[in-house]
């Protein structure tokens, strides 16, 4: 490789994995690294992570990423993160890791519900757009004040995942707006910490805790020789604040433009719409804001392709029959031919918006059905609660055209022609699949100086792969088939709660 050639790393931390990918900038990967981390569940509801061990996996994912690609690591010109949003990751005064909370954590569900009672859950949906929620890191901190008094009183710190891996590779405590407004720590729409908002929180006493606030490609700071000795970056390499991992994924996937629609089919069912003023309908989850006239409305629940995952672990490796199991259930699926009479599921394993009772199911299943059938409602059912979703952004006066497609279920080759005929509108496949990590990279691009704008990294650093078209033959049958999927889903409450309750 040529020795003046740059290269922008992008790391993308989620709630086990860590990737390191580096890209050119024409925004070729040169090299990806991926290291799965532990979870641990202490008690139930409680989902937590040794954050010393996420600091080495990402040591070693960087380190590896920079072997593979063959580069010196002088040719990196910056690093951007992108991580899960909420959570919570707190340090203690020496600014040693003291908890980490991942964004599956639930034991704050029922003071989640206090919250969101009464004048004080209005007036904080009214500054920060968003109802408290259980893992929404707000409500997590004031659970740890009110459950966990000592542990409170050592809090120091307040960061989100990617803002601890930032910390140790540049030694400064920061954050950016694009994650502190999608967790609800931002008044909205000026993105700005608020004294006022902490205090509907209980957390008034917390204010001193948050970081400092930073555009997301603006620089925190440079790898200190500690982090480089560590990781093989280049000390002094430009280190940005980084990114929300939604809003990475979508600028990683070509979506940054007002009435742009970006669509994760990933662990999360993620529906965002790129908007120039926030959307203030409640009913909408939560907006994040990531620069000047810039948000993405946001619908999202558990109710994605881990569905898919859950099937494929449980029933197909579990066999041993199928090398590629992901490509059997394609097939599958491909060859089973859409029928009004095929079975529904509801995509509620890992419970739903709608409420906690919810649950996942197959329904109307006839002896005449198959293996391919189950799988074909299965995929369907995913995509009619990303329908709903989108309809919610509808609904709430969001407008776009048509749909960038990404996550894992974006590399089916049948699941994007199932959300093109059921969402009557043409979906696009980006050509990066590491688009979270991609989002990060331009960020890093526009901090380095290498990038003007948003606008330029994707215009230069993303492209498409593919496209597919609505079938108009199908639009009535999935309309039915939607209309009873909603139907369906509020006769069975009655029949959750009691099933949740028993």
């Amino acid at each position: 490789m040529a020795e003046n050639k740059r290269y922008l790393l992008g790391l993308d931390a989620g709630n086990t994995v860590i990737k390191a990918v580096l890209f050119d900038l024409d925004g070729n990967q040169a090299a990806m690294h991926a290291l799965d981390g532990q979870t641990t569940v202490p008690e139930p509801g409680h989902v937590e992570r040794d954050l010393d061990e996420l600091w080495l996996n990402a040591q070693q994912a960087i380190s590896a990423c920079i072997d593979k690609a063959g580069v010196d690591a002088g040719q990196i010109a910056g690093v951007g993160c992108a991580g899960h949003g909420n959570g919570l990751y707190l340090l203690d005064a020496s600014h040693e890791p003291l908890l980490g909370i991942q964004s599956l954590d639930s034991r704050a569900a029922h003071l989640a519900d206090e919250l969101a009672a009464g004048a004080a859950g209005e007036a904080l949906e009214r500054l920060c757009l968003q109802k408290p929620w259980p893992s929404q890191t707000p409500t997590l901190l004031a659970w740890v004040k009110r459950e966990a008094p000592e542990l409170y009183r050592q809090a120091s710190t307040i960061l989100l995942c990617k803002d601890f891996i930032t910390y140790k590779l540049t030694g400064r405590l920061v954050s950016d707006v694009s994650d502190m407004s999608g967790c609800g720590l931002l008044r909205m729409p000026e993105c700005s910490y608020d004294e006022e908002l902490m205090r509907l929180y209980g957390l008034e006493d917390a204010f001193g805790m948050l970081p400092d606030l930073l555009e997301p490609n603006q620089v925190a700071g440079a790898v200190t020789a500690e982090a480089s000795a560590l990781t093989g970056l280049a000390e002094g390499t430009p280190v940005v604040a980084g990114f929300f991992d939604v809003v990475a994924c979508a600028l990683g996937s070509g979506v940054v433009a007002n009435g742009q629609a970006s669509v994760i089919v990933g662990t999360w069912s993620i529906n965002q719409v790129v908007s120039a003023e926030p959307v203030t309908a409640p009913e909408v989850f939560m907006v994040s804001g990531f620069g000047a006239d810039r948000y993405l409305n946001i619908e999202s629940s558990a109710t994605s392709a881990a569905n898919l995952e859950w099937y494929v672990r449980e029933f197909i490796e579990s066999r041993g029959h199928h090398e590629d199991p992901f490509g059997y259930c394609n097939r599958l699926v491909a060859q089973t031919e859409p029928r009004p009479d095929d079975p529904m599921f509801h995509p509620f394993l890992y419970g739903a918006r709608l409420g906690s009772e919810m649950r996942a199911g197959f329904y109307g299943i006839s002896g005449w059905h198959t293996e391919g059938h189950m799988l074909r409602a299965l995929y369907e059912g995913v995509m009619f609660e990303h329908r709903r979703h989108i309809e919610v952004l509808l609904s709430a006066g969001v407008a776009f055209d048509d749909i960038v497609l990404s996550g894992g279920g974006a590399r089916s080759e049948v699941w994007p022609q199932i959300f093109a005929d059921g969402l009557g509108k043409p979906v696009t496949i980006a050509a990066c699949q590491e688009t979270g990590a991609l989002g990060a990279a331009i960020a890093a691009g526009c901090g380095a100086g290498l990038l003007a704008s948003y606008e330029e990294g994707v215009a230069r650093m993303t492209s498409a792969k593919t496209s597919f078209t609505p079938d108009s033959a199908l639009r009535d049958h999935y309309d039915r088939r939607y209309a009873l999927f909603i139907e369906l889903g509020a006769d069975l409450r009655r029949f959750w709660s009691k099933l949740r309750d028993a």
